[in-house]
């Protein structure tokens, strides 16, 4: 029932006990005025029940109002809270990314510390922000790291192929622990004697001791040749070979991909030698060159085997 329906029913039935007190009141006086007084009280009643009717019915649509808004403000949180998730994500990528760079590039310890808070401030006064606002600067964010995220990655590709380029370049010695017992270029036969010209740098060794690949690179030949013994050939792709001889075993066959440090044969003294050790030769687009000029280099991968 309304508030109107309400009022207009208890005026009614207010009309009727007055005009049951004005028959009554030439009769009998006394019942005339209780029958007023009731009136009275039943009109108050009414409007009292109308009245708490009107404020439960505001009420309710006061808390109805009320859900709604707080329906559409957890649903903005929860949007901002899914853009915050996926900006997280991509600032834990560019974090990872940045790492990676930090060791292919070989930068010094500390340098960049993607673990450590970055240092802000300012002056006031502050304001509340406005949504408008931050949707704005979320979006300005979300583009600034995918702008960043391809500019870490264009550069990852490039120090990655320079990586790759220096891993396969002769910049390491073909045994462990060792030291050269005959130098590259002329010298005398230690076999015949008279003058020859020694294509390699010979490293003391003992038999079984493991031979190392100095670079990165795809076995070209394991087999025999003539004067060298057991040999093994590796082909490092941008134009330097690499030839380990003398060799009592091969580990290695053709087509295999062997990296820098990994056994390809093991020391021996096969072929024309007078005893046990590693004669390694660098040979640059087909012409044999000094091996000294390759193994004081220092490659991204040397540094982390020796660290």
């Amino acid at each position: 029932m309304t508030y109107f329906a309400i009022v207009n029913k208890s005026r009614a039935q207010l009309a009727t006990m007055l005009q049951g007190a004005g028959q009554q009141g030439g009769r009998r006086p006394v019942i005339a005025i209780a029958l007023l007084l009731c009136a009275g009280l039943a009109l108050g009643a009414g409007i009292g029940i109308a009245d708490n009717a009107l404020l439960r019915a505001k009420v309710q649509s006061q808390q109805t109002q009320l859900d709604l808004a707080r329906r559409d403000a957890q649903r903005e949180v929860n949007a901002l809270a899914a853009r915050l998730g996926e900006l997280q994500a991509e600032a834990n990528r560019l974090n990872a990314l940045g790492e990676r760079l930090t060791r292919i590039g070989q930068l010094q310890d500390g340098e960049f510390d993607f673990n450590k808070p970055v240092g802000v401030g300012g002056a006031g006064p502050v304001r509340d922000m406005s949504k408008a606002e931050l949707d704005s600067g979320l979006a300005t964010l979300d583009a600034q790291f995918k702008a960043s995220g391809d500019q870490l990655s264009v550069l990852e590709a490039l120090l990655f192929n320079r990586q790759l380029d220096m891993n396969a370049v002769p910049s390491r010695e073909p045994i462990a622990n060792s030291y050269i017992t005959s130098g590259f270029g002329g010298r005398a036969d230690p076999i015949v004697g008279g003058k020859q010209f020694h294509k390699g740098i010979d490293f003391e060794a003992d038999v079984g001791d493991p031979v190392l690949a100095v670079a990165d690179g795809v076995v070209s030949y394991s087999g025999v040749r003539s004067g060298y013994g057991n040999v093994i050939e590796i082909d490092h792709g941008n134009g330097y070979v690499t030839r380990y001889a003398h060799n009592s075993r091969l580990t290695r066959k053709v087509g295999e991909l062997v990296r820098a440090g990994q056994e390809v044969a093991k020391a021996g003294s096969t072929g024309r030698s007078t005893g046990a050790h590693v004669h390694f030769e660098v040979w640059e687009r087909g012409r044999v060159v000094n091996p000294r000029n390759f193994l004081s280099q220092q490659s991204p991968l040397q540094l982390k085997i020796k660290g």
